[in-house]
């Protein structure tokens, strides 16, 4: 999908507006995008909202202009010309009963003021005409944003019996936005945090993604220890919060990371855990927990594993040193690394003498191998655990400026135990 230009997707939600309005319809757009607007902030996409059932929104945009996957909840997805991205119309609408904690199990369609009172919190119960230029608010939202407050519509409990997501959905907007949680909706959160455990994994884990790695994933944390979410997804965190102190520092270190990755923030959060179960591997129960990517999983164990390296970097044999440098997310070890030791230290002086490793010659700091595999079997040697070993000793000898050339390589390879130990002559006749 092409990127969207948020000039041309703001000029798309006015045509859909205006062609539902030529069409006889009411259209207004809704939720986020209005409290993104009022706070400021250029919207990253826009909703819809209308009387206009489904089909009828299908006849006025064409059926090749439009996508029906969120038809049975009143909602169609209209695309927009390039550059422009895609708008979700809804039909405004009442749920009826959320058996399974998540979604209606009837829709309903309605009207505006209705539509706004089943929605979760009033910062995003918000409507505004585009063609008028008026906020239309029935739930109080532009109060709450005015004093920095999420709030549930209604009956926080009623909000978060209709679907437990919301609880996650709460800290996440109040971290974002800089926010304080409203006392009755904070209190309903903590009273059901235990329920959260009836969301799927994949849900639970796109909301902590996108708290623990905004500006203020910091204040996240502490919104998820607060609420008694954090020992819901992450049991292991409760001897982290008996111990004010090492708490204390996981926050101060996630706090100082630079736009991290998921797996930074994460190893972050799991560090003082990790240290506390040494033996255990944290990143992988989270990973079986959470259903989180093999990517994220590696990233997180590859952090933890070499962190102490890193940090001892000046007392590290430059080859071990070395290799660490050259091989794949370098960029999210350093970082992490660095927000680690300037809160343990105080300073960063091993990252900054690793980072200025980095800036040497690349045929320096990365020359190419001068063996390979292919090279051990030409000597002789049968595939097998003896060759990695045999190549690493190789490599260490280069890196280090003891030997320089293939013939070199070939020459220390036979001289090295693991050669005699494996070696069986390729030609024995």
């Amino acid at each position: 999908m092409p990127p969207v230009d948020s000039s041309l997707a703001h000029q798309f939600a006015v045509d859909v507006v205006r062609a539902l309005r030529a069409a006889g319809h009411q259209a207004l757009w809704a939720g986020g995008c209005v409290r993104d607007q009022l706070m400021g902030t250029q919207p990253k996409d826009y909703d819809v909202a209308t009387d206009a059932v489904p089909e009828r929104v299908r006849e006025i945009f064409g059926q090749r202009r439009t996508l029906a996957l969120g038809a049975s909840f009143g909602v169609i997805t209209v695309l927009g010309p390039k550059g422009a991205g895609q708008i979700e119309v809804a039909t405004f609408r009442q749920d009826a009963g959320y058996s399974d904690g998540r979604h209606p199990d009837a829709v309903t369609f309605s009207d505006a003021e209705h539509d706004a009172q089943r929605r979760d919190f009033t910062i995003n119960g918000l409507f505004f005409d585009p063609l008028a230029e008026q906020v239309i608010d029935y739930v109080d939202g532009q109060r709450d944003i005015q004093q920095g407050v999420v709030r549930a519509i209604g009956d926080p409990l009623a909000r978060i019996a209709e679907d437990k997501l919301r609880m996650l959905r709460a800290v996440r907007f109040a971290a974002r936005l800089g926010f304080a949680l409203e006392e009755r909706t904070l209190a309903a959160v903590r009273q059901q945090a235990h329920e959260l455990v009836i969301v799927s994994a994949e849900r639970v884990a796109a909301e902590l993604r996108l708290i623990l790695t905004h500006t203020n994933r910091a204040r996240g944390a502490e919104l998820l220890a607060d609420s008694g979410l954090l020992e819901v997804v992450l049991p292991e965190s409760s001897l982290l919060l008996q111990d004010g102190s090492a708490w204390s520092r996981t926050k101060s270190i996630l706090n100082l990371l630079v736009a991290p990755t998921f797996a930074m923030a994460l190893a972050a959060m799991l560090r003082e855990l990790q240290l506390a179960h040494e033996g255990s591997d944290l990143a992988q129960v989270v990973f079986e927990r959470w259903k989180l990517t093999n990517e994220e999983r590696d990233g997180v164990q590859k952090l933890l594993r070499e962190e102490p390296m890193i940090r001892t970097a000046r007392t590290q044999p430059w080859p071990k040193l070395q290799r660490l440098l050259i091989a794949p997310r370098v960029n999210e070890l350093l970082g992490y690394c660095e927000a680690v030791s300037l809160v343990h230290e105080g300073l960063a002086a091993e990252i900054e003498f690793c980072r200025q490793k980095l800036s040497l010659p690349a045929v320096e700091l990365n020359p190419p191998p001068l063996l390979t595999g292919d090279d051990l079997k030409r000597l002789g040697i049968p595939p097998g655990p003896a060759y990695r070993p045999l190549l690493d000793a190789v490599r260490d000898a280069q890196l280090e400026g003891r030997i320089a050339t293939t013939d070199d390589a070939v020459a220390l390879v036979r001289e090295l135990p693991g050669f005699a130990g494996s070696h069986r002559p390729a030609d024995s006749g």
